[in-house]
């Protein structure tokens, strides 16, 4: 039978159905809707009234998949936005109705580097002792086989602070590259990896927009090298362009434009502390490590 899993993020929504035999995911379906929940938090605590809604609505046609494949065990994780938002428990509440009773876990964001790091290792067998970085709207997380940290800072994040303009004037985004760098320093650097693996809608946005993609492919993303000499062209040029022009690049889900720059920004700094010029691209994320551990049950 197969099994489910349900990420509310700060940005995204997702779900993954699949079969997993003998500790391999074998994928059926696969959705990412991007509902903007955490939109705003910055300034008023709050989940975005339209990010809500939108998310709902969003679990609602889950839950008609969940029931269609006759799924056999679905867990439900939120993420940074859902545990910093006041109306976060209320919101929960309504998620449980709208997806059948199932109860949402409220995850921390060293749980959800865990997870992250379950599912994206697996991905990559030849990489011995891999860092995972995974870069949500709300948080950053670093994690490896035997540590895990989780830095308040994403692409949703970032662009409340510090990037409220499009195009971005050059202090702007110079500011939020700053709070990004200081906001990584006291994060442990990993001279034992032997590679390093960027997950979640950031990274694969990023990759897609430097392979220069006619369209959004994940065979393509997946396992594909990004280096930080493209995110520093990537910074600049997406920094020149207005939300409009953004939203026209092909290879982008156009309901992410509005935080792809917060994303590079978020990125680099990532790599810059880390100190690596290139790192791998994963398409097995939080999804996969929460349907692997299901299987266990």
């Amino acid at each position: 039978m197969p099994v489910a899993a349900v990420d509310i993020g700060t940005n995204t929504v997702r779900l993954l159905i699949a079969d997993v035999v003998a500790g391999v995911v074998d994928e059926i379906e696969r959705h990412t809707t991007v509902t903007a929940l955490g939109q705003g938090l910055e300034h008023t605590g709050r989940l975005s009234p339209k990010g809500r809604r939108k998310t709902l609505a969003t679990l609602a046609e889950f839950r008609e998949r969940l029931e269609m494949h006759r799924v056999d065990k679905v867990r439900i994780v939120a993420t940074s936005a859902s545990r910093d938002a006041s109306n976060g428990p209320a919101f929960l509440d309504s998620v449980t109705s709208t997806i059948g009773g199932i109860v949402p876990e409220l995850i921390s964001g060293v749980e959800e580097a865990r997870l992250a790091f379950t599912g994206a290792a697996g991905g990559f067998p030849n990489l011995r002792k891999p860092l995972v970085i995974d870069i949500g709207g709300g948080s950053t997380e670093f994690v490896t086989d035997d540590s895990a940290v989780s830095i308040d800072i994403g692409s949703v994040r970032l662009t409340d602070l510090a990037l409220p303009d499009r195009p971005s004037l050059a202090h702007q985004v110079a500011g939020a590259r700053q709070l990004a760098t200081d906001l990584f320093a006291g994060v442990p650097t990993c001279s034992e990896c032997d590679g390093m693996i960027g997950v979640a809608g950031t990274w694969t946005s990023l990759s897609a927009i430097a392979l220069d993609l006619p369209r959004y492919d994940r065979s393509r993303v997946h396992g594909s090298t990004l280096f930080r000499t493209q995110l520093e062209r990537m910074i600049h040029d997406l920094a020149a362009m207005s939300l409009e022009s953004i939203e026209l690049i092909a290879s982008l889900d156009s309901a992410r434009a509005p935080v792809i720059l917060g994303g590079a920004i978020v990125a680099l700094a990532a790599m810059t502390h880390i100190d690596t010029n290139a790192i791998n691209v994963s398409e097995r994320d939080l999804l996969d490590g929460v349907v692997l551990g299901l299987a266990q049950r």
